[in-house]
């Protein structure tokens, strides 16, 4: 995953997932455990992601996560991981605006 996402951009490692998660310029991209890799590659590009070897949905307490797939270790090497970097690399994330302020001030405006 390191040399997957070199030169990708800002690159933070947090323990999540019972391994590691990696976050890119401050959003969860992927997280990486023995159990396979968690990519977040958007709802747009779900689909063709869940068409590849060994992708299947991310559920989480019963419930798909969309904009997530999970990959099974029989699936990954080092070409594939790099492969499945660059597509949810490709994912545009939500930008946030910033803070608004609280509903009683822009009441009072």
């Amino acid at each position: 995953m390191r040399a997957a996402l070199a030169g990708a951009g800002a690159v933070r490692e947090v323990r999540m997932f019972g391994g590691i998660g990696f976050m890119l310029n401050g959003n969860l991209i992927a997280g990486a455990s023995p159990r396979g890799l968690l990519l977040r590659v958007g709802k747009d590009r779900q689909a063709q992601a869940l068409g590849r070897p060994g992708a299947r949905p991310m559920v989480m307490r019963g419930r798909a996560m969309e904009g997530y797939v999970y990959v099974d270790p029989p699936a990954l090497n080092a070409r594939t991981v790099q492969r499945w970097v660059r597509l949810a690399v490709a994912r545009k994330p939500r930008r946030v605006s910033g803070k608004r302020a609280p509903v009683a001030s822009r009441r009072a405006r």
